[in-house]
């Protein structure tokens, strides 16, 4: 064949790939063009009876979302989108004197039908902008409220039980059954699955739910529990009159509490499972004896050197690291996490006292805004408990809708917890053993080694709970991701068996990957084998 033939077909191959190219490129431009006029011409606040829309906006995916009216105190002034999507804000009345803030994220590329509610944290009216960015990001047609109220500090309490109705279960309900209407209604099509993601506040706030609204989720991911509310609230109540003010008599100053103590807690704990690696795998082995650390006098033969606590400091540790308990020794609630000191400072032993609880005790249990802190006791908690406004203790044995219809639940926590303890979601998870043997068929617990509060650690605690670069890097696979794990279980009928979380070098991603760990399902126990211990085949459940 001639040369000027061969050129002249290349020519023509060349034309046809780019006008292909060409054709695909103005196809995508039209979808986008389309999913953007179709966002804007949404109409959500017709389709809500009397609710105030706030924003409506297409959001290109790499956007990075400014948050000029959000409160201060809930420090998310910004939020990067990883997905084209349809932001949607409304304003919702709960009754004449309250009312929610909601974000619904709709993704364009929304293939699986799922939908997710993600939760709070703390006492907060803090819209979780990264669980909504992570999830659209994978996908899912995402919500969150401002739980009833805005910002960190529980004001909107006092001589308001609207809002703390909105605060116990309502504002996520409402929130939901929005939710899915809305999305039904832009996509012309009813939401397959539907999911729910929170900690802290957020796994409470789950598994509310499942005892309320069993038909709201098929699977909910209830991370580090806050249930049994109220007594959790008196636990935490109960440091700030044991540490005393800074500067008081016999406060244990913060570098005491990062070098000294948890540099002894983790002498006598850390190696308990055959490794010496800053986490403390199995905390219900370690029993913190702070004697070690008492000042004895110059001329004692077995002589302590400083730094050291005197008596009434070790007396101190002696009540903080026991189980809160009333004077008849009935439990109250369990004992902290040793090796949390790190964070726990900055909170429970800062010589101040505990917002979170400091907020439901004023504003709610006794609706007085001068009441001292300093002058809480065990008294307090049995009229907290006694109160229970809705019912918020959150603290059922049995969920038996929820099961009846084929619920999934999922809950993990943190071994060196610095907020809730995690032997109280062991307690929780037994205590509803004892009721089901058959647990495990729909409730699933996992123990995250080395996990402070939710996230970070020293521990391999990455397991793709949502929010912030770190966590969201995980690959969205069951193994190593829990809501891919909780996906898997709903829609495949896939229950996991155990979690391999990701440590990252200085928790970065870009530097990657430290090491990793299987964390196994409770009531299995990590038990070291040997071998290099940062490879999770030198571990075993047992």
């Amino acid at each position: 064949m001639p040369l000027f033939i061969h050129f002249g077909l290349a020519l023509v191959a060349l034309a046809s790939l780019s006008l292909q190219v060409a054709a695909h490129g103005a196809n995508a431009n039209a979808s986008a063009n389309a999913f953007q006029q179709h966002c804007l011409s949404f109409a959500p606040e017709k389709l809500i009876w009397n609710s105030t829309r706030t924003h409506l906006e297409y959001v290109a995916n790499g956007t990075t979302l400014e948050f000029p009216d959000n409160v201060a105190s809930c420090a998310r002034p910004q939020q990067l989108v990883s997905a084209d999507l349809c932001r949607i804000a409304l304003s919702i009345p709960t009754s004449q004197r309250s009312s929610i803030a909601l974000e619904l994220w709709l993704p364009e590329q929304w293939s699986q039908a799922r939908y997710v509610s993600t939760g709070n944290g703390g006492i907060d009216g803090c819209v979780k902008y990264e669980d909504l960015a992570y999830t659209t990001s994978n996908g899912f047609a995402a919500m969150g409220t401002n739980n009833g109220h805005n910002g960190t500090t529980g004001v909107t309490f006092l001589n308001n039980p609207d809002i703390v109705e909105d605060f116990a279960y309502r504002a996520l309900h409402t929130g939901t059954a929005t939710g899915k209407l809305l999305t039904e209604k832009f996509y012309n099509k009813t939401p397959a699955y539907s999911y729910y993601l929170g900690c802290s506040l957020g796994g409470r706030m789950g598994i509310k739910a499942a005892e309320l609204y069993p038909d709201d989720f098929d699977g909910i991911i209830a991370g580090c529990p806050a249930v049994d509310f109220n007594y959790l609230q008196g636990e935490r109540a109960m440091f700030y009159p044991i540490t005393g003010a800074a500067g008081s008599p016999n406060f244990i100053e913060p570098d005491l509490w990062t070098g000294l103590i948890h540099n002894e807690v983790l002498k006598q704990c850390d190696a308990l499972d055959g490794v010496k690696d800053g986490i403390i795998e199995v905390p219900d082995r370690c029993y913190f004896q702070p004697e070690t650390l008492l000042c004895r006098p110059w001329w004692w033969p077995f002589g302590k050197s400083s730094p050291c606590l005197n008596f009434q400091q070790v007396l101190q540790l002696r009540q903080i690291y026991a189980p809160y308990t009333y004077p008849n020794r009935t439990l109250i609630f369990p004992r902290m996490n040793p090796g949390n000191e790190i964070f726990a400072v900055q909170k429970f032993f800062a010589g101040a006292p505990f917002s979170y609880s400091e907020d439901w005790f004023r504003y709610v249990v006794l609706s007085q805004p001068t009441w001292n802190a300093a002058t809480y006791n065990e008294t307090l908690v049995a009229l907290a408990q006694e109160l229970n406004p809705f019912d918020i203790q959150t603290y059922p044995q049995t969920l038996p809708a929820f099961k009846e219809k084929g619920g999934k639940l999922l809950s993990y926590h943190g071994g060196q917890d610095n907020q809730i303890t995690s032997f109280n979601t062991e307690r929780f998870w037994d205590r509803m053993a004892e009721a089901d043997p058959q647990l495990q068929d729909w409730y699933r617990f996992f123990r995250i080694s080395g996990m402070f509060h939710c996230n970070s650690g020293p521990g391999a605690w990455i397991v793709g709970q949502g929010g912030g670069a770190a966590a969201a890097g995980i690959p969205f696979e069951p193994q190593q991701n829990v809501l891919a794990a909780m996906v898997a279980w709903v829609e495949k009928g896939q229950a996991p068996g155990s979690l391999t979380g990701t440590k990252l070098v200085n928790d970065t991603l870009s530097m990657g990957i430290d090491f990793q760990r299987t964390h196994c399902l409770y009531p299995s126990t990590q038990t070291y084998i040997g071998g290099d211990y940062k490879l999770p085949s030198s571990w075993r459940c047992q």
